[in-house]
């Protein structure tokens, strides 16, 4: 029999994390949100910093920016997020357009504005959105591509926390965050329009999370709906509230359907009664896995960024999944109508389209227009004629329908070009309207324009010009009045009966490509399950991996479908450059035997990676989903 009193269980070691300095933060669009003041890291020494590296155009980076908003009110003695600013488009480069941009959004923390990507660059950064996590002695510790990593990255403040305090490391206190002051204008960022019954105007108020209602000159305001905070309240329209409202539609009982995006919900407002209700959604944002058919107010929805009533249904832009969805108002149920979640331009059946951030619909007869802002591309939807193959979406039982292209061929290819639809260029649209003669306006956002696209020609012309990131536009009579988001007003204007001409421009995203060698290229998606969590292999595995090429020649093997998120790519024979489309996605669970229902969690990105093939380039491609590649780290 053996007396001795049984060993201790030792304590589990220090995690070990991989000792990256921290590159400084450099940008020439200088700081917001300081008062004036330039930040350095040595600032923030004795903070945990929390990277964000963002985009204005990219639905999944406001995602992260309101995901953010928790972290930053329960650890805002310890932790400083600043946005770091890198721009896909050109006018996302222009400084005025990122100040407007942290007000329209509600950024609360000091931004980079970094329009050559230097610090992108530093940090080797491939993807909007990334977050980057130092820690107070200046170390990077965490790299995380995507939305939906807050949860694990609040784990990671927590321990750093208790780390830092015991070395004497870690300051706390107030941030650096300087508010700039308020502008006292009626309307501020407004983003679509629609004409009422009683020749009103109905606008969302997008940044002061209310709709107001103006006569019919655009400007003298009969009332406000919404209290004006930001929340999802049912109720009185003074008592209401919402969240960054966006899309109006008109449905056949009178009311208007309201796209409430981040609340990730429909609405509902009536006139008559002032009443505010829910239509759709939960109020949570959907992640894969999430039902896609169902009760209505029992679907999550993600970022519903527009409306409009066809085919006997309610039609969702949702944009923060790349899908188009429907509310069916008898049965009370919405339904995926088309996409598939992948980003990209891809036409064909609904039910196998691609779409890259649908922000502006418009019903027009036999079509919905569609203006698909990330592809900077206008589209539209028609029932499936006979040997299109149409399914529908999930909730399809009437035949299906087809997905098509007018203009626009890409994730990375836009500018400010009229002409034929297939050589012309869009940048970042936002908004789509049915004019009388069958064609239609498009408000061209990014170029500051409205164009026109007639399909019985198929020409694109320029109808006007000098109008600040026009978001939406609407009839009145024989004129259109215009959502200038940007100038935060509506601008009425006559239609011409010429169009304007406009010198043509260009453009690709501004990043640099990556020189890979010809060959054999191994993709590597780096993912480490955040702490306390495991791979959830419950149901079979957990990753998926997605890979294709523009042009599609570019890959001769290695694209299509897989769950290993490692991968041998073999570039073919006499394609110079091109672009890699990679969607990744994991799924950890919490690891704590005790815990009898497990908290789980999607982690899901898509890159887009212009590479160019020489002789001396890489042959090892990482892609950090989420964790720390020590090579990644370093490149740059």
């Amino acid at each position: 029999m053996n007396d001795a009193a049984p060993a201790p269980t030792p304590a589990p070691a220090p995690r070990r994390r991989a000792r990256v300095r921290a590159p400084e933060l450099i940008g020439k669009g200088g700081w917001l949100n300081t008062g004036g003041k330039e930040l350095t890291l040595a600032d923030l020494r004795g903070r945990i910093t929390v990277l964000d590296f963002w985009t204005f155009c990219c639905v999944n980076c406001l995602h992260v920016v309101d995901e953010l908003r928790e972290l930053e009110e329960r650890h805002g003695d310890t932790v400083v997020v600043v946005g770091v600013h890198s721009p896909k488009f050109v006018h996302e480069a222009e400084h005025r357009a990122v100040v407007d941009a942290v007000e329209r959004y509600g950024v609360h923390h000091p931004v980079l504005d970094d329009p050559e990507l230097a610090t992108w660059k530093q940090y080797a950064v491939r993807a909007w959105p990334t977050l980057v996590v130092i820690d107070p002695e200046g170390y990077v510790v965490a790299q995380h591509a995507g939305e939906g990593h807050v949860h694990a990255i609040e784990k990671l403040v927590t321990e750093l926390e208790a780390e830092h305090e015991a070395r004497g490391t870690l300051r706390r206190g107030d941030g650096p965050y300087v508010p700039p002051e308020p502008e006292p204008t009626d309307l501020r960022f407004p983003g679509k329009a629609l004409v009422l019954p009683s020749g009103n105007l109905l606008v969302t108020d997008t940044t002061r999370h209310q709709l107001v209602e103006l006569e019919p000159d655009g400007e003298t305001v009969v009332r406000r709906i919404g209290e004006g905070t930001r929340g999802l309240a049912d109720g009185p329209g003074g008592k209401a509230r919402f969240n960054e409202p966006q899309g109006l539609a008109p449905l056949p009982d009178g009311r208007v359907a309201v796209a409430d995006t981040v609340n990730h919900a429909l609405r509902a407002w009536d006139p008559t009664s002032g009443e505010v209700t829910t239509l759709a959604g939960t109020g949570r944002q959907w992640w894969q896995g999430s039902p896609t058919a169902g009760p209505a107010r029992e679907v999550d929805l993600s970022s519903p960024w527009d409306v409009a009533w066809w085919e006997g249904r309610l039609w969702v832009a949702m944009a923060g999944v790349h899908q188009l969805w429907a509310y069916d108002p008898e049965s009370g149920t919405v339904s995926v109508a088309a996409g598939t979640t992948n980003e990209g331009l891809v036409d064909g059946p609904a039910d196998q389209a691609w779409f890259a951030q649908p922000s502006g619909l418009a019903a027009a007869g036999d079509r919905l227009w569609v203006a698909d802002s990330e592809t900077s591309a206008l589209r539209w939807v028609e029932r499936a004629a006979d040997g299109d193959g149409g399914e529908g979406g999930e909730g399809g039982d009437d035949g299906g329908f087809v997905l098509r292209t007018a203009v626009g061929t890409g994730l990375f290819d836009f500018g400010h070009r009229d002409g034929a639809a297939g050589q012309a260029l869009l940048q970042h649209p936002l908004g789509v309207t049915a004019l009388p003669d069958g064609s239609v306006a498009v408000c061209d956002t990014y170029n500051h324009a409205l164009r026109r696209y007639d399909p019985s020609s198929g020409e694109v012309t320029t109808l006007a010009t000098d109008l600040r990131e026009p978001s939406d536009a609407v009839l009145v009579e024989d004129d259109i009045v215009v959502v200038e988001s940007a100038r935060h007003r509506l601008t009425r204007l006559r239609l011409p009966e010429e169009a304007v001409r406009v010198e043509s421009v260009a453009h690709r995203t501004r990043r640099e490509a990556t020189e890979v060698a010809p060959g054999a290229l191994r993709l590597d998606v780096v993912f480490q399950a955040p702490p306390g969590q495991k791979l959830d292999t419950r149901y079979g595995p957990s990753t998926r991996l997605l890979v294709s090429s523009t042009p599609p020649e570019l890959l001769a093997d290695g694209a299509g479908q897989g769950t290993d998120l490692s991968r041998e790519l073999v570039l073919a024979d006499g394609v110079a450059e091109g672009v890699l489309h990679v969607s990744a996605m994991a799924a950890s669970c919490d690891d704590d035997p005790a815990t009898e229902y497990p908290a789980c969690h999607v982690h899901q990105q898509d890159w887009g990676v212009p590479v160019r093939v020489t002789a001396d380039g890489v042959s090892r491609l990482p892609l950090v989903l989420a964790g720390l590649d020590d090579g990644a780290a370093r490149e740059g």
